[in-house]
Formats: C-alpha cells, sequence, structure tokens
C-alpha cells in the first residue's frame, strides 16, 4: 500500500469503528447502518488485500534473488560449453558456430541458447567429456535450465499475486469511499445537536492530507455541520478524489 491508501485505510477502520459504537443511533436495518455495513466490509477485504499483496511482495524479493543465482549458473553452464567448444573446434570446423554465447543476455534468449547447446553437445559428447568436462554435464546444463526458467516463472507469478492484490485493495477502498460519501450526510443530519457525538464524527473520518505523485489536488474543505457548538471540519469526507 502506498501512503494514501494507509492513510484512506486507517480512516475507514475509525468510521467502522464509530459505526460499531453507535448502532444504538444507525440501526442495522436502516440506510446508515447498511452503509456502515458496506464500509465494514470494505475494510475487511482490504486486510485480506493488504495481507496477500505483502505476501507477493516478499515473493517477488525473494524470487528476484532466486532467479539472479539461477541465471548466473545457468550462464556459466553456457559459458563453460562454448568455452570448450572453441578449444576443439581447430580440428573439427563449424563446431564453434554452434556454441555462440547470445549476445544480449536476456532470459529468453539464454533459455533458448541453453536448449540449443544441450541439442548441439549431445552428439558430440565424446569430444566434450575428452576435454575434462564431467559425464553429467548435459544433464547439469538441463538442470540448470529447468532451475532458471522455473525461477522466472515464480517470480513471474509472485509478482502477478501482487498485483491482484493492489487491484483489490483499490476496489476496496472505492467502494467504501463511495459509501461513506452517502453516510456522511445521513450521520451530520443524525447528530445535528449532538456536538460531542459530532466532533467525534468528525474526527473518525478525517485522514491526513497526503500527497501521491498521481494526486496533487488539494483536499477540498467539508461542508460546515449545521450547529454552532462544533467548529466547521477542515477536511471534506473522503470521496476517492485526488488528495
Amino acid at each position: 500500500m502506498n501512503s494514501l491508501d494507509i492513510h484512506r485505510y486507517t480512516m475507514l477502520v475509525r468510521v467502522r469503528e464509530f459505526g460499531a459504537a453507535h448502532r444504538d443511533l444507525f440501526p442495522a436495518a436502516g440506510t446508515a447502518g447498511q452503509l456502515f455495513g458496506a464500509i465494514s466490509q470494505a475494510v475487511d477485504e482490504l486486510g485480506a488485500h493488504v495481507a496477500t499483496e505483502a505476501a507477493g511482495e516478499d515473493a517477488a524479493l525473494q524470487g528476484a534473488t532466486s532467479k539472479a543465482a539461477a541465471r548466473e549458473a545457468l550462464w556459466q553452464a553456457l559459458d563453460t560449453i562454448a568455452r570448450t567448444a572453441r578449444a576443439f573446434a581447430v580440428d573439427t570446423p563449424g563446431v564453434d558456430g554452434a556454441f555462440r554465447l547470445p549476445s544480449v543476455r536476456n532470459d529468453h534468449e539464454i533459455a533458448t541458447a541453453a536448449r540449443k547447446f544441450g541439442e548441439k553437445a549431445a552428439p558430440l559428447k565424446a569430444r566434450f567429456l575428452a576435454y575434462g568436462l564431467p559425464r553429467t554435464f548435459l544433464a547439469d546444463l538441463k538442470a540448470a535450465r529447468d532451475a532458471f526458467e522455473r525461477a522466472t516463472q515464480d517470480r513471474f507469478a509472485a509478482r502477478e499475486t501482487r498485483a491482484g492484490a493492489k487491484a483489490g485493495i483499490d476496489t476496496a477502498i472505492e467502494a467504501a469511499l463511495l459509501a461513506l460519501t452517502r453516510l456522511d450526510a445521513i450521520v451530520l443530519n443524525t447528530l445535528k445537536g449532538k456536538p460531542t457525538l459530532l466532533a467525534e464524527w468528525t474526527t473518525a473520518r478525517r485522514r491526513a492530507k497526503v500527497r501521491a505523485r498521481a494526486e496533487r489536488e488539494p483536499v477540498p474543505a467539508e461542508p460546515t455541520p449545521a450547529t454552532p457548538a462544533v467548529p466547521a471540519p477542515s477536511d471534506a469526507p473522503d470521496t476517492g478524489k485526488a488528495a
């Protein structure tokens, strides 16, 4: 979660707690009660998505480390085969051309080279063994390739998990803020003449002004509650628009 989402989340938790503490004023069957229920459900969803996002982030970081190690191991295996092929290419024309390392070290080129090297080296296995490679060098190459491809897939899956969780966070926050926009009007009307509760509500649904990279607009001032006992709040109920 970014800073803006964190502030929204904590604000929504406070709103839910306010609703739970004042069920006598906002029964579940009423419109306000239903809106508090919608916000409560969104908060639960947010908690689940946040946990999933954190797990995806950890997995992605671990995946990046594992992938880098697997990538380096595969590259070293390819380099060993290419270097050995160059050594006996003097009396075996065309061999060195069959075992050229990719000029671009991206994932696709490295995996493709690994398959190609395995296919080309198989009929020349005796020559490679004669030049000191272990008898398992072809199996080792395949194992290194498989480990690299597995690490690549695992990292991709972790990043997809993280992206899916972020989308879920955005959706849940949007739904909660829409409910809060409607709820705010009901609560202000219901609490008219109750300055203590009105101040409690104002505090519950106020959030800090946060400037996000994509959200540079200032938080608009909220309407002044119709009661002289409480000063006008400085922040509008969050609508999900730029803060």
